[in-house]
């Protein structure tokens, strides 16, 4: 065995200090499996119970009327994320435009979003209007107001009452951290905002961005009476198998409203062809805890391994896993591209190819991406990323078999060691 990981590029050193961490994770992951088991178990039910047959398995072409199979999709989403209704479409290019869909479909002029977690993700600032875009919800005068947090990264509740008015219609919850050293929000912790928002305006409707959270815990948002939960197919619940596409599920009223601002009013969810993705999209769905389990896995392995070497890590090698993001703070823009470089090094697409920052749209930084997927894009697939901009943390994130995913950070340390930007004792 290290004799193949030394034609892959791996010195004894780095080897040997692998080893020894995956040694002590034995009990951790164990802990993961069971998990994995029982999101496995609730994901074939909702498929059972919703009769998924062959002929779900093919797809439709021009208006897509009567699809058989994209309409028990949305079924077997509704079923599993305990909603009324559910929009599984290939046409959501992606998790930010499933976030400006349903903000946009529930929102009128006069109205205000709220996000009581502080900066939402870099991506959406331009959909509300933070940084200056054409078509955000600032030129429809829908304004937006947000509750900071406290200094390390907890919810302040008293600023969270304090944002609340009148205008008050929506408020976003971003579960994960994006390119924030936050702490990642628990479904718990969802609850417990949800409920506390509701407390004082019950009729506000909570939307919860839960892009790289599904399947980590034994609940989703929907749970703890989240309106909406909102996510992206080519990261967890597309198990690396759908090629593109977002779902949005919640409500039956404001999943319509979506439907409506997906395609038109008039025709909402009756149209919408599904062009040969119906067979990927079921079986991603099935392989999608799996998929996670080994993302999972990957992160805490990362965790870790960076915090032996000195690294600050969030969440850090012993806390809770809420998503499958391992953020790492490296302090230098050298070493953020070279454990990038270790990343896509590690690729089965693209390995040969070398990445560098650039100015990638929907961001104020230049952003480095790590990235050799089937699918182009999809981080939950083994990629890594983040802006060139101080403390210089990257984020990690995928893997779709667990061994694949450890051997990408092994490579990444491989490459910080190789460029003397690491020691191992």
């Amino acid at each position: 065995m290290q004799e193949l990981y030394k034609e892959l590029g791996i010195c004894e050193e780095v080897y040997k200090l692998s080893k020894d961490v995956l040694d002590s994770l034995e009990l951790r992951f164990k802990e993961i499996d069971k998990i994995t088991e029982y999101n496995q178990l609730k994901v074939l039910k909702a498929m059972q119970e919703n009769k998924v047959s062959e002929a779900c398995l093919y797809s439709s072409t021009g208006y897509g009327y009567n699809d058989i199979g994209r309409d028990t999709l949305e079924k077997v989403y509704a079923s599993y994320f305990h909603t009324e209704d559910a929009l599984v479409r290939p046409q959501i290019a992606c998790g930010t435009h499933a976030l400006a869909i349903a903000l946009s479909a529930n929102l009128r002029p006069g109205d205000e979003l709220f996000s009581p977690v502080g900066k939402p993700y870099d991506t959406l600032e331009e959909v509300i209007g933070i940084r200056e875009s054409k078509g955000s919800l600032k030129e429809f005068n829908i304004t937006y107001r947000q509750a900071e947090l406290n200094e390390d990264g907890s919810i302040n509740f008293d600023n969270i009452k304090k944002c609340i008015n009148e205008k008050t219609k929506l408020a976003t919850i971003q579960r994960s951290k994006g390119y924030l050293t936050r702490p990642t929000l628990s479904v718990k912790q969802i609850g417990d905002i949800i409920c506390f928002i509701k407390s004082i305006k019950k009729d506000i409707i909570c939307m919860v961005d839960n892009c790289y959270g599904e399947f980590v815990e034994t609940i989703e948002p929907s749970d703890v009476n989240a309106d909406l939960v909102v996510g992206s197919l080519i990261k967890n619940p597309g198990g690396g198998l759908a090629p593109i596409g977002g779902y949005i599920a919640g409500r039956k009223d404001l999943v319509e409203n979506c439907a409506y601002r997906l395609t038109t009013p008039g025709l909402g969810k009756e149209v919408g062809a599904t062009l040969n993705v119906n067979s990927l999209f079921y079986q991603g769905f099935f392989m999608a805890p799996s998929v996670v389990n080994a993302a999972l896995k990957g992160a805490i392995f990362a965790a870790n391994i960076y915090e032996k070497l000195g690294f600050s890590v969030f969440p850090d090698s012993k806390e809770e896993r809420h998503d499958i993001i391992q953020a790492v703070t490296l302090n230098s823009k050298e070493a953020v591209i070279a454990f990038c470089k270790g990343i896509q090094a590690a690729a089965p697409i693209d390995s040969f190819v070398s990445p560098e920052p650039w100015a990638m749209p929907g961001y104020d930084s230049d952003v480095i991406m790590a990235a050799g997927a089937f699918v182009s894009g999809s981080s939950i697939e083994l990629s890594a990323d983040g802006p060139i901009k101080p403390p210089y943390n990257v984020y990690f994130q995928g893997g779709l078999t667990v061994n694949h995913a450890i051997f990408g950070i092994i490579k990444s340390v491989q490459s910080l060691y190789d460029e003397n930007l690491v020691k191992i004792s």
